[in-house]
């Protein structure tokens, strides 16, 4: 490196070239040099040096114009980790120092305009990859919202609910006769408080992230249809069928959790240590698949499920807001802004929200309840006995009727009412408090 500034220094002398009245320092250092950097005289108007490896790397331009007294150019290629460096500095007035440029620029394997028209295509190319991939960060940043949005409003729904679940699996599940108060009477003695929270853990594990993928699902299925149909609004139709697809792609995805929840509730279910034990007990006994039992009647019974929940509460949220009162709501949230808390921007108010959401769970539950029943009987089943859906519908009427494929509706309909209307109300909340679009 010390020979080659001597050379350099006794080059630019031997051609006489003067010190301009603007002089100006330039050093560099990179990773990979030997022996620190090049130091280039002050005296030199233009020079052009070149540090070659013997590694071909890739390339990678910079261009920096500096104002001052005279204008400066500063030139650059930088190839991978710093092992071929080519600079150049010229002046924008005058052709001084043509020759030392030509005379090392062979070194670089560029000529300037070479380097010029790969930086500025390189730049191209990255203005035009910035917008795409902010835009995807952006998407992928509203997807995780939007399903968080779902988990927080499953969460708090359940565990508020869990009591009434319990009283529902008692009737189901271990085919409990007593009446209610009874019930929730022996309960009380047996378990005590917290036993009208058993298996709210695993029921959560379960329901957050089957509300999560159930509301994002239809807002998505939603989305396109509209997309497709090119309407301006979405009809009564396509939420129906945004719900249904919504409903059956959450059960697939889910069921596994609520077979196992089951399982544990039923009478054992406690000696086989909690969830992990639960789904070795089925693995190791009835394989895999076992986990999937019911999933036929799980989806029979949530694709309509789905539409009419969805679908009853976009309807009536879609009436309000082309009523009188509706278009008054929205041009008051449109005119107060910012200044409305996360309550007040809800388009149909809390009081509203919580009653329409009440009114869709409980319509979607007392449509579809007959398939819960048999679906919660075949998740019972062991292998050696186990039954097609159809004749466990015949078994449970010949046994107990057909009121017997409403057993539980009761105490059904009492958690599902709360539980949507608080579902649907934290959902909407969460959306405006993360601001998902």
């Amino acid at each position: 490196m010390i020979n080659l500034e001597v050379w350099l220094k006794n080059s630019l002398e031997s051609k006489g070239l003067q010190s301009s009245a603007d002089t100006h320092d330039f050093s560099m250092h990179l990773d990979g040099f030997i022996g620190g950097g090049l130091f280039l005289e002050p005296s030199v108007p233009t020079s052009f040096v070149s540090l070659v490896s013997p590694n071909n790397l890739r390339d990678c331009s910079c261009s920096i114009e500096v104002s001052g007294g005279g204008r400066w150019r500063r030139r650059g290629v930088v190839t991978g980790g710093g092992r071929f460096l080519s600079v150049t500095l010229s002046s924008v007035n005058g052709n001084e120092g043509e020759g030392i440029g030509e005379m090392l620029g062979s070194n670089g394997e560029k000529s300037l305009e070479g380097e010029d028209a790969a930086f500025q295509e390189a730049e191209k190319g990255q203005r035009k990859e910035k917008p795409k991939l902010k835009k995807q960060r952006g998407k992928t940043l509203n997807t995780i919202k939007h399903l968080w949005a779902g988990a927080v409003a499953a969460m708090v729904s359940r565990t508020f609910v869990a009591p009434l679940e319990r009283l529902k699996l008692e009737y189901i599940v271990r085919g409990e006769q007593k009446n209610l108060f009874e019930l929730i009477q022996t309960i009380a003695a047996s378990q005590g408080l917290k036993g009208f929270w058993k298996g709210n853990f695993v029921n959560i594990l379960r329901t957050a992230p089957f509300k999560a993928i159930n509301f994002y699902a239809y807002d998505t299925y939603r989305e396109k249809l509209l997309e497709i149909s090119g309407n301006e609004e979405t009809t009564n139709f396509e939420r129906l069928v945004a719900g249904a697809a919504a409903g059956i792609t959450a059960t697939v995805l889910c069921i596994p959790m609520d077979t196992i929840r089951t399982v544990m509730v039923a009478p054992g279910g406690e000696a086989l240590g909690g969830v992990i034990g639960a789904f070795r007990h089925m693995i190791r006994t009835e394989g895999f698949f076992s986990l999937y039992k019911g999933l036929g009647p799980s989806i029979i019974s949530m694709a309509p499920s789905g539409a009419v929940f969805y679908g009853v509460y976009d309807i009536l949220k879609s009436a309000y807001l082309h009523s009188p009162e509706g278009r008054q709501r929205l041009e008051h949230m449109k005119e107060q802004g910012e200044e409305l808390n996360a309550l007040e921007q809800l388009e149909l108010g809390p009081i509203r929200t919580l009653i329409y959401g009440a009114i869709a769970g409980a319509c979607s539950e007392a449509a579809t309840y007959p398939f819960e029943v048999v679906r919660r009987q075949l998740q019972m089943q062991v292998r050696a006995t186990k039954m097609t859906a159809w004749a466990t519908s015949l078994k449970i009427v010949e046994q107990g009727g057909v009121p017997a494929l409403y057993a539980g509706l009761i105490p059904s309909l009492l958690q599902v009412l709360p539980s949507a209307a608080i579902s649907y109300f934290v959902y909407e909340f969460m959306k405006i408090v993360l601001k998902v679009e």
